[in-house]
C-alpha cells in the first residue's frame, strides 16, 4: 500500500533563549535595548545627555513593549516616566526668555541686529563704572569719612544678638560680624551721610521748585561726571530762581554733594562697599534703578543691598512689596559681569518684562566678552576662583527656576511700595505697591539708570 502520510518537514535550527520564549524577538533586538539602556544610564548620570530624557526614555519603552514577562516591571517604569515626561512638556507653558533649561547652556552668538549692538555698547558703558571704584587713592579718602568703630561696634552688639537667639532656637546664624557691618553702614548712610532729593529747594528763597525738564550739563557739571542737568523753577512767583540739579556720577564728587536720587546712592553706596574690603557688585537694572550687591563671606553668596530703602538680602522687594516688573537686572564688578535678573523675578509671568533688546545667545556674548575683559590680568588662581564663582552662583539661580516660588525670609515683607522718595514721585514711576506698571521703560537708554 501506498503511503499517503505527507512528508516530515524538514529538522529546524535549534532555538535561541529569546525564540523559545515565544515573543519572536531575536538576541539582535534584546542587544539592541541592552545598548539603549545603557545609553539612558549615562544620560541620567551626564547633564551633557540629560536633555535628551525623554527622547531616550520614549525609545526604551516602545523597545521594552515586546520584550518576555521578565522585563515587564522594567518596561512599565520607563512607560510611565515617558508618559510623565510628554504630559508635563504638553501641560507646562512656554518659558520665559532668560528662563533656559537647567539641563542646557545657552551658545553665546555675538549680536548681528541693530537694537542687540546697541544694547551691546550700554552694557559695555556701564561695565565700566564699578572699574572706576578701583582707584587706591578715592577708596583711602572715602574710608576716612567712614566711622568705622561705630560702626563695628553696632555690628559686634547685633552678632551677639544674633548668636544669642540662635542658641535659644537650636540653630547657626546665617550670617556673621561682616554681614551686620554691611547693615550698620546701611543704616548710616541712609540716615546720616547721604540725602535725598526728589526736588531740590530753591536756595534763594528756600520754597519748593517745580521740574522743567533736563538739559546739557556745563563743562564744568561734564568734567564732575554730570551726563545730563535737570532744571528746576522755584515754585513762588515772586521769586522765579531757577536751580539747576547735575545728575553726576563721578564717585569722588558725589562724595562732596551728598546727594542725588537711586543713581548717585547705589553708586556712592558701592564704592563705600569696596573702601571697607568688601566684595561688592554696582547692579543696573533696565527699569531705571540701580542697588549693590554684596558678598557674604558667612553664606558665600552675594547678598542684594538697597542704600534708598536700607534693605539687606531683600531680593524680591521689588517684585513683592513695589509690585514693579523687571526686564534685566545685570550686575557688574571688577571682575565681570552677571545676568542676576532671576534672583529678583521669581515669578517671570506676574514680575517680568519682555526681554526683546537682543537674544539670550547674545547677551552670553555679550556678558562673557566683559568677564575676559575684566580677568585678563587676574592670575591663574583668582581666575579659576572667579569661575567657580560663576558655576555656583548659576546653580543658585538655577534652583530660582525649578522652583519659581521659592523666596528668601524678608524684613517687614508685608509693607508695600516705595519708602525713598515723595509720593507723587513714587506713585508715577509705578513703584508705590499697587501693582500699576509705571516708570523705566521711557528711561531704559540712560547710562546711569536713574
Amino acid at each position: 500500500m501506498t503511503d499517503r502520510r505527507p512528508p516530515r518537514p524538514p529538522p529546524k535550527e535549534p532555538l535561541d533563549r529569546d525564540e523559545r520564549s515565544g515573543n519572536g524577538e531575536s538576541s539582535h533586538s534584546r542587544c539592541d535595548l541592552a545598548s539603549q539602556l545603557r545609553g539612558l544610564r549615562i544620560c541620567r548620570s551626564n547633564p551633557r545627555f540629560a536633555s535628551n530624557r525623554a527622547s531616550v526614555m520614549s525609545t526604551a519603552s516602545t523597545a521594552s513593549n515586546s520584550t518576555t514577562a521578565s522585563s515587564r516591571s522594567n518596561r512599565s517604569r520607563f512607560s510611565v516616566m515617558s508618559s510623565a515626561s510628554s504630559v508635563s512638556s504638553v501641560s507646562s507653558t512656554p518659558p520665559p526668555s532668560y528662563h533656559q533649561s537647567s539641563r542646557t547652556k545657552l551658545r553665546a552668538v555675538p549680536p548681528t541686529t541693530s537694537p542687540a549692538l546697541a544694547f551691546q555698547n550700554i552694557l559695555f558703558t556701564l561695565s565700566d563704572t564699578p572699574v572706576r571704584y578701583e582707584n587706591a587713592g578715592l577708596l583711602d579718602e572715602a574710608l576716612r569719612a567712614v566711622p568705622v568703630e561705630t560702626i563695628f561696634e553696632e555690628a559686634d552688639f547685633n552678632h551677639q544678638l544674633m548668636q544669642a537667639e540662635a542658641a535659644s532656637l537650636g540653630t547657626t546664624p546665617e550670617f556673621g560680624v561682616q554681614e551686620c557691618m554691611v547693615k550698620a553702614l546701611l543704616k548710616w548712610f541712609k540716615n546720616t551721610f547721604f540725602h535725598w532729593i526728589s526736588t531740590p529747594k530753591c536756595k534763594h528763597c528756600g520754597h519748593e521748585t517745580v521740574n522743567q525738564g533736563a538739559m546739557q550739563p556745563t563743562p564744568d557739571e561734564k568734567a564732575r561726571g554730570a551726563g545730563r542737568t535737570e532744571i528746576f523753577i522755584c515754585a513762588d512767583p515772586a521769586c522765579g530762581e531757577i536751580e539747576r540739579f547735575p545728575r553726576y556720577s563721578d564717585v569722588w564728587t558725589l562724595m562732596q554733594t551728598r546727594r542725588g536720587r537711586c543713581g548717585e546712592w547705589a553708586n556712592c553706596f558701592t564704592m563705600l562697599c569696596r573702601a571697607m574690603g568688601w566684595r561688592a557688585r554696582w547692579v543696573w537694572n533696565s527699569e531705571d534703578h540701580v542697588w549693590t550687591e554684596v558678598w557674604s563671606e558667612t553664606a558665600k553668596r552675594w547678598c542684594h543691598v538697597d542704600a534708598c530703602e536700607e534693605a539687606f538680602d531683600r531680593p524680591m522687594m521689588y517684585a513683592d512689596n513695589w509690585k514693579k516688573r523687571l526686564g534685566y537686572c545685570i550686575a557688574f564688578s571688577h571682575e565681570g559681569a552677571t545676568d542676576v535678573t532671576r534672583r529678583y523675578v521669581r515669578n517671570r509671568r506676574e514680575h517680568g518684562r519682555p526681554r526683546e533688546r537682543c537674544t539670550e545667545e547674545n547677551l552670553v556674548w555679550i556678558l562673557n566678552q566683559i568677564r575676559n575683559k575684566r580677568r585678563e590680568r587676574l592670575s591663574a588662581e583668582d581666575r579659576r576662583r572667579c569661575e567657580k564663582e560663576d558655576e555656583d552662583e548659576e546653580l543658585e539661580l538655577r534652583r530660582f527656576e525649578i522652583n519659581p516660588l521659592r523666596k528668601l525670609k524678608e524684613k517687614d515683607a508685608s509693607e508695600l511700595g516705595r519708602t525713598s522718595g515723595t509720593a507723587d514721585w513714587i506713585r508715577q514711576r509705578g513703584e508705590d505697591g499697587m501693582g500699576q506698571l509705571g516708570g523705566g521703560e521711557e528711561m531704559f537708554w540712560q547710562q546711569d539708570g536713574r
